[in-house]
Order: C-alpha cells, then sequence, then structure tokens
C-alpha cells in the first residue's frame, strides 16, 4: 500500500493564514487556485505563490490555466512544487511539452475532467506519453460510482501519480474514497480549516498509510526521576531559540506524537497541558530529540504567539548576569536589514534613501549595483580590507534593496544555495 498525501486547498480570502495553519497542523501539501485571478492571467498570483511559499515549509501545489511555458516557469521559479494544467482548449500543449522537458514530468500534472473511464484512460495515457505529463488530478464529485470507478482505473493503468478531490475533511467519507481509489494525493477542498493530523489519525486506523508523526524510541525507553516524568527544553524550530522548559510523562508523550502539538504534564495541577489550548499559543512539533543519558527531550517547535505566560516571547528573559560578548548571528543580520528594507516598502518613509531607490525604480537600482560592484573590483586591489569591508557592505546593500524590489527573500536565495550544495 503506498502513502497518500493530504493536501489542503488555500481559501482565496485565507490564503496566508490557511497556509501557516495548515503547514503546522500536519497537511503534507497546499493546494492552490484562484480562479478569476488566473483566468485574467495577473501577476498577482505569482505574488501570492511566492508569499505562500515563504509562510510555509510544506510543498504548494497550484492549478492554473497556463497558455504559455512563460506562466508555468513564472509559478515554479516562485516555489511551486507542481503545476496542474487544464488542457481542455488544447492550446497551451507546446507550453506543457517545455515546462515538462525543462522542469520533470513530475512537476506538471493534468487536471482530467472525464469520468467516463474509457474515454479518461485514452485521455490520461496521451497526457503521459506524448504530452510530458507526470501525474493525473481528476475532478469530480467523488460521491459518484463514475468517478470511483475512473480514478481506480487511470492508478492502475496509467502508472502515474493520481490525485483525487475530495468536497469535505469528514474522516469517513476520505477513508472511504481512499479505499476504492488507491490514490497517492487526496486534494481536500473544504470550507473551514480542520486539524490534519486529527483527520489522518483518523485514516490511520481505518488502515490506511498517511504520515503521522512516530518515535524511534518509546517513553519507556527514557530514563525518568522519581516522579516517572522527563524534562523537556523546547526550542525555536528556525532560530533556536530557547522557548521554555517543562516536563513529559509517557501519556503527554504519546499525545505529542499523535497530535503535533507539545503537550507536557502540568506538575501543579496534576493534569495534561497541551500548550496553548486555553491561549491559542500552540506549539507545533518540528522534531523531538533525546540526549545522550536518555533523560531530557528536546523539542524543536513553531511556536504561536509567546510561550511565556508572562506574554514574553521566552520564559527566559530575566537577566542574572551578563559578560558582553558578539551574538551576531550573519543570517540574521541578513534579515534584520532586508525586514527593515521591506518595511520601507512596504510604509514609506520621507527622506529615506531606500525609499528613493523604489521611486526612481529597478533601473536606478541596478545601476547602482553596478557602481558597488565596481567600488569592490577597486577596493579589492587596494591592500586596505577596511575599504573592501565598506564596498562589499554597500553592495549588499542595494543587492537586498534589488531582492525587494523583485519580492525575492533571503529564503529562497539560501533554499538554492543548499539545493546546489
Amino acid at each position: 500500500m503506498e502513502q497518500t498525501s493530504i493536501i489542503m486547498q488555500l481559501r482565496p480570502d485565507h490564503i496566508l493564514e490557511d497556509a501557516v495553519y495548515y503547514d503546522n497542523c500536519g497537511a503534507d501539501e497546499l493546494f492552490f487556485y484562484d480562479s478569476p485571478s488566473f483566468e485574467e492571467d495577473r501577476e498577482e498570483d505569482v505574488h501570492t505563490i511566492r508569499l505562500v511559499c515563504r509562510a510555509a515549509d510544506i510543498p504548494l501545489s497550484v492549478l492554473a490555466r497556463v497558455k504559455r511555458f512563460e506562466d508555468i516557469k513564472k509559478m515554479i521559479y516562485a516555489g511551486a512544487r507542481r503545476v496542474i494544467v487544464d488542457t481542455e482548449t488544447h492550446d497551451n500543449l507546446e507550453a506543457v511539452r517545455e515546462a515538462s522537458k525543462r522542469f520533470g514530468a513530475d512537476r506538471i500534472y493534468l487536471l482530467l475532467k472525464e469520468t467516463d473511464y474509457e474515454k479518461a484512460l485514452i485521455r490520461a495515457r496521451q497526457a503521459v506519453e506524448e504530452e510530458g505529463f507526470g501525474g493525473i488530478v481528476l475532478e469530480g464529485d467523488p460521491s459518484e460510482n463514475d468517478y470511483v470507478r475512473t480514478a481506480d482505473f487511470l492508478k492502475i493503468k496509467v502508472k502515474v501519480p493520481v490525485f483525487v478531490m475530495s468536497g469535505t475533511a469528514d474522516a469517513g467519507k476520505n477513508a472511504s474514497l481512499l479505499k476504492m481509489t488507491m490514490s497517492q494525493g487526496l486534494i481536500i477542498r473544504a470550507g473551514e480549516p480542520s486539524d490534519c493530523m486529527d483527520l489522518k489519525q483518523a485514516l490511520k486506523e481505518e488502515g490506511l498509510l498517511v504520515n503521522t508523526y512516530e518515535s524511534s524510541m518509546t517513553f519507556d525507553e527514557f530514563r525518568t526521576n522519581s516522579d516517572g516524568m522527563v524534562p523537556c527544553i523546547t526550542q525555536d524550530y528556525k532560530s533556536g531559540e530557547v522557548l521554555m522548559l517543562a516536563y513529559m510523562t509517557k501519556e503527554s508523550f504519546e499525545k505529542t506524537i499523535a497530535t503535533g502539538k507539545m503537550c507536557y504534564y502540568s506538575r501543579s495541577r496534576q493534569e495534561l497541558w497541551t500548550k496553548g489550548e486555553t491561549s491559542g499559543h500552540f506549539q507545533y512539533v518540528r522534531a523531538l530529540t533525546v540526549d545522550c543519558d536518555k533523560d531530557t527531550l528536546l523539542a524543536r517547535v513553531a511556536q504561536v504567539g509567546p510561550a511565556c505566560h508572562t506574554g514574553n516571547r521566552t520564559c527566559f528573559f530575566t537577566d542574572l548576569m551578563r559578560r558582553e560578548y558578539d551574538d551576531h548571528n550573519p543570517l540574521a543580520v541578513f534579515e534584520q536589514v532586508y525586514d527593515t528594507i521591506m518595511d520601507r516598502k512596504d510604509h514609506p518613509k520621507e527622506g529615506s534613501y531606500t525609499n528613493y531607490l523604489f521611486d526612481k525604480g529597478v533601473d536606478k537600482i541596478l545601476k547602482k549595483i553596478g557602481e558597488e560592484a565596481t567600488e569592490i573590483v577597486i577596493a579589492a586591489k587596494n591592500p586596505d580590507s577596511e575599504e573592501l569591508k565598506y564596498e562589499i557592505c554597500d553592495f549588499l546593500y542595494h543587492m537586498m534593496v534589488l531582492m525587494a524590489e523583485q519580492d525575492m527573500s533571503w529564503k529562497e536565495i539560501t533554499d538554492e544555495l543548499a539545493a546546489r550544495h
């Protein structure tokens, strides 16, 4: 049995909010289609794709009415894992073939609306063998027998991933659909957001293979204290900032694994305590590790809001002693400068040199980058390293202005560097 990906559709009016929520609560992928905007061929959607990919760590699939190879390229460059193409008019097949050669067939899926299984099979085979598609998304009503029969038939005969659509987050209905279709992806186009980990656990109980958290060790293998607990240090998964320390029992540990949300044991209240249950400041698990003595856990989490009940970001905010030291994180410095530049772009300030550059436009920014690059070359021929340092800083600043102008983030740059490395 193959594992089924749970793919959640983003609501047009709550795109970023949904993206962050589904990323945190256990979705495997995101699905985006804003019909009116794509049909009008507006650039706003490429910008939206970029923002979604910045906000969430999980992949994004985009359903689009593309006309040219450039349309597909822009969406993939913006961060989309795959583009699902409607070829109803058959005027975009050259674009599909070119995109398949350039990016790989696994990045280009066909939207198939035909639910007569014999006609669907002919169309799907043509799409895979002649047009460069690497997967199928079957659109239709999952409550109809023809839909289920076609999905099942395609999966067996075409031998490419087949995704099916569901209009509900109901676990029972989705379990029935998945058992009948053997699809590799379930796109849920439900209205209100729902917790994907709850859905996955219910599907798992129905005997379906889905991506849930599993621990490589049981709680019984840990060295507990006299109360049968282990301390757990919790830190932000991106910044590494230590947020808090609390204790776990076997029951709270197992609940954390099952729900994907940090659950501790409150020693003062003598009860299980899911962080954020009353405040909304949940901690969504990204990783759990145990130390060498197996008596302390480290949790890396996505923290919603402050971690401390005082309203502070972290519980460790009271200095007892401190000596001066340099704690600058190079990437954090880049992020801070970039964030300041983006703030100037979104909230212009009179007299700001950054806003002057934005007002003059991309040609002025590019001119300055060229000038600063030349200054670096000149400074590098001079043995004075201080001058070279200043020129590199000037160049990096203007480069970040260009990044902001083009809506490109440091994450996109570091992701590309990591992929190359």
